[in-house]
């Protein structure tokens, strides 16, 4: 889960924390923690309707198809009602839809359900990225990466809290008890999203798909950063039951390890960028996920596999940021235009791209799984010169 950088003027910036970055920040957080806590639920939602690895990939693309359907439609209703109004709508409406999984009692009910969480979580997506960008306009300063750690940190709760929650009071227990705490951390931002005018003419495309091959270039470094992600999000918590024998609580602790390290380096993301340049912060990145993937899928046990999530999270932090940024401020191309590319092929890397793994699973285990993940990112490494665009953004 990311977003763009914005170049921000340097005079006249508002406090660090204002009541507006408050409350997009706990959106951020709201959505990461329920996202996070829906990777525990996994392999009891398996268990639950006796699905395969192939059969719970199909699940998990239909999780994905619902996010990439939605955010389109998120995208147009801004244009027309503005960002805060629609992320409100769509994080009251999200609420409820992971208890709604776990009532589910015939397996179209779920999948029904699984749909619309994955729909309502990539349009509050696409809302709550857009809302960040009013918020960093009006305050003069880049608050965007620190926005996708709040959302980190919101996994990290999620996927910690979760496996913990599902064995002390059961899975019914854990849904109700984040409902309320999702209900509780909306009710606070409410009041303080930035409100922003709608403006229906800048929501529409001024030309076509881009025809220079820079921007999809730069969307399959975006694409390959990403995978990885959805692959410890969707199927980290099952290869340390199913593979390395972890307890349910356990289990939970792969994405919550990833997150906490993602979550810390996207705090520090803009200063390690100002610091070592765009360039030299991805080759960095990318072969420090590489490292960790490689130990995740060695791993003799779910601990040093959970080490492994741990260091590929240091790794991915800023990876996508990265790329983001770049497509942002590619020279001679509108930024809207590059970033519609760029952003649709990272998305489907985390949404659709791991359902496609069950299908692989199924005949070589997850542990090759991991093991062969680390290959996208060497080819973003020999991609990484491309990321010398992204310091265009390093106004703040």
């Amino acid at each position: 889960m990311t977003g763009t950088a914005t170049q921000a003027p340097t005079t006249a910036r508002l406090p660090y924390m204002t009541r507006t970055r408050l409350g997009v920040s706990l959106l951020f957080l709201m959505n990461g923690f329920m996202m996070g806590s829906w990777a525990p639920m996994i392999p009891e939602f398996a268990k639950r309707f006796s699905l395969s690895e192939s059969a719970l990939g199909l699940v998990i693309l239909v999780y994905g198809l619902g996010s990439l359907s939605f955010m389109p439609i998120a995208g147009s209703q801004i244009g027309r009602l503005g960002s805060r109004t629609v992320t409100l709508a769509v994080a009251l409406i999200m609420v409820p839809t992971l208890l709604l999984i776990t009532m589910a009692n015939a397996l179209w009910a779920a999948v029904i359900a699984v749909f619309l969480f994955g729909g309502l979580t990539g349009a509050m997506d696409v809302a709550m990225n857009a809302n960040a960008v009013v918020v960093e306009r009006s305050m003069r300063r880049a608050i965007m990466s620190s926005c996708h750690a709040f959302w980190s940190l919101g996994g990290l709760i999620g996927a910690g809290l979760g496996g913990l929650l599902i064995t002390k009071i059961g899975i019914y227990g854990h849904a109700i008890a984040l409902t309320i705490i999702a209900a509780a951390l909306l009710a606070v931002a409410w009041p303080r999203v930035q409100v922003d005018r709608p403006h229906p003419e800048e929501e529409r495309p001024k030309g076509g798909l881009p025809m220079t091959p820079l921007p999809w270039i730069i969307g399959i470094m975006a694409l390959f950063s990403m995978i990885p992600e959805g692959a410890i999000l969707d199927w980290g918590a099952l290869y340390l039951r199913n593979e390395l024998s972890a307890s349910v609580t356990l289990s939970g602790f792969g994405f919550a390890a990833f997150s906490l390290t993602m979550a810390i380096m996207r705090f520090a993301g803009d200063l390690v960028r100002d610091r070592f340049g765009a360039v030299r912060t991805l080759q960095f990145c990318s072969a420090i996920s590489i490292v960790g993937l490689l130990i995740a899928g060695f791993a003799p046990n779910a601990f040093v596999a959970i080490a492994g999530f741990a260091i590929a999270g240091i790794g991915i932090s800023n990876m996508v940021p990265i790329a983001f940024s770049a497509a942002g401020n590619m020279p001679g191309m509108a930024p809207g235009i590059a970033l519609s590319v760029v952003t649709t092929m990272g998305y489907s890397g985390i949404l659709v791209a791991p359902s496609a793994i069950g299908f692989i699973a199924e005949h070589t285990g997850l542990a090759a799984v991991f093991i062969g993940l680390p290959l996208l990112h060497v080819v973003v490494l020999m991609l990484s010169k491309l990321a010398r665009h992204a310091d265009g953004a390093s106004g703040h």
